[in-house]
């Protein structure tokens, strides 16, 4: 039977594979199939998967003749999303919870672990409280696009949906390019820069974030280009000052409060990433008004390059991305 699908490559089979599932774009009643390089993922509105920037083609599948999967014995699609061999819930009944876990272990998802979210990202670290509903480690290894993080949902901040965005900010990189990542976590930035031939420097407060990002270094074989420094970046950094070529600043809510720092880590020419929490009446004026009014007192030009609305955040909020590009007059 011919079926349209979505072909990729099978570095980023499963992170595109994630990302068709949240849209609810995959025909699970199709087989994946693997080729020459390319996963092609049968997907159930071509239309739609092409607007939302994948590549479609019609390729002969075969109907999935394995085990049940937690949709039919639910008699509802879960939601879900997995984090390596973790699978994580968001519900807020406790015995849904217990029944949707249930249903994942019962199916063909292949997970060690199932979580239910106990708590809102909190703290100074942005890590959850989780109920482990099955299994008893939260540790596990996340792979995208080629590269694997180690981490522990339950001692560090990690967003498997933040893997497009991450992507399209990494393919920016060019070979030898100096690069602070201001809130490293565990290196989904700084590694595949390193990966491009950037030297990064990679910063967090939390110890256990270093931990995993020295870690994730070592196990993707850039070990050498990654620096990490442990601390708040505003008082860690005093040796690095004119040296970056690009900082990625990913902490929404308050990155804006970094940005002297951000302009005094800056060289002549520096493009600057970054991420927002913003109302949507203006997305990104408040982002824009507190670069200009860091970086043109320091004699910085300041260009907008993209402005970018990421994900929806809350009613009327959104997550946001400006990259900025500041060059010394």
């Amino acid at each position: 039977m011919s079926t349209p699908c979505v072909r990729a490559p099978v570095s980023a089979g499963e992170t595109t594979r994630q990302a068709l599932a949240e849209r609810d774009l995959l025909d699970g009643d199709r087989e994946i199939a693997v080729e020459d390089g390319d996963i092609y993922l049968p997907v159930v509105d071509a239309d739609a998967a092409r607007e939302a920037g994948y590549e479609v083609v019609a390729r002969e599948t075969t109907e999935r003749d394995g085990p049940t999967p937690p949709a039919e014995i639910l008699g509802v699609e879960p939601s879900y999303e997995r984090l390596g061999d973790v699978v994580i819930l968001d519900e807020d009944d406790p015995e849904r919870a217990r029944e949707v876990a249930d249903a994942i272990v019962e199916s063909d998802v292949p997970c060690e672990t199932v979580v239910n979210r106990a708590s809102k990202v909190a703290g100074e670290y942005r890590v959850r409280e989780w109920d482990v509903l099955y299994g008893d480690d939260t540790e596990t290894v996340h792979r995208e696009y080629g590269h694997e993080f180690a981490l522990d949902i339950a001692e560090v901040y990690f967003s498997p949906r933040l893997a497009t965005e991450r992507h399209r900010v990494v393919e920016q990189v060019s070979d030898g390019e100096h690069v602070v990542d201001m809130f490293a976590g565990v290196g989904p930035f700084a590694v595949p820069m390193a990966a491009r031939g950037a030297e990064v420097l990679g910063c967090d407060v939390n110890p256990a974030a270093i931990r995993y990002l020295q870690e994730n270094a070592q196990r993707n074989g850039v070990a050498d280009r990654i620096t990490a420094l442990e601390g708040d970046v505003r008082e860690t950094t005093a040796d690095y000052d004119d040296w970056a070529d690009r900082i990625v600043m990913n902490l929404p809510h308050s990155a804006d409060e970094f940005l002297d720092t951000a302009v005094r880590l800056a060289g002549d020419d520096c493009v600057l990433h970054l991420y927002d929490i913003t109302h949507e009446d203006d997305p990104f004026g408040p982002g824009e008004r507190a670069v200009r009014a860091a970086a043109e007192p320091a004699g910085y030009t300041v260009a907008v390059e993209t402005r970018r609305e990421v994900r929806s955040y809350a009613p009327h909020e959104v997550n946001v991305c400006l990259d900025v590009r500041i060059r010394r007059a």
